[in-house]
Parts: C-alpha cells; structure tokens; sequence
C-alpha cells in the first residue's frame, strides 16, 4: 500500500474523483480515502508517479507522505 498526501480534498466529490481517476488506469486498484488526515492509500499495479499523476489531472496536489 502506498500512501499519499493530496492537498484539495473537502467532500464526497473528492473521494470519488479520485477513487475514479486511480482505477480508471487499474480497475483493480483498492482506494482509501481519509478527508480528516488529507490521506489515500492505493493499493495497485502503478507506480507512485502513475498515481500522483491521475491525481494531479483531477485538480489536487498529492505527493508520497
């Protein structure tokens, strides 16, 4: 599991744009989102900067934590 700290996130829309964007490269990706702690875990094939990436293109600021 990796775990990444992205700035921007507020509310259910967040969670799922980036649930969205995460598995939309890998289907089979486990999501969790922590809106309290400004966290996601990916549990999946792509690498880091893969997911900084889709994360990125949805609007928010993630870096590994």
């Amino acid at each position: 599991m990796q775990v990444f700290s992205v700035e921007g996130m507020t509310c259910g829309h967040c969670v799922r744009a980036v649930t969205q964007a995460v598995q939309s490269q890998d289907p089979a990706a486990s999501v969790t989102v922590d809106l309290a702690a400004k966290e996601v875990g990916v549990e999946s094939r792509l690498s880091a900067e893969q997911v900084i990436s889709l994360i990125s293109e949805e609007g928010y600021s993630a870096r590994l934590a």
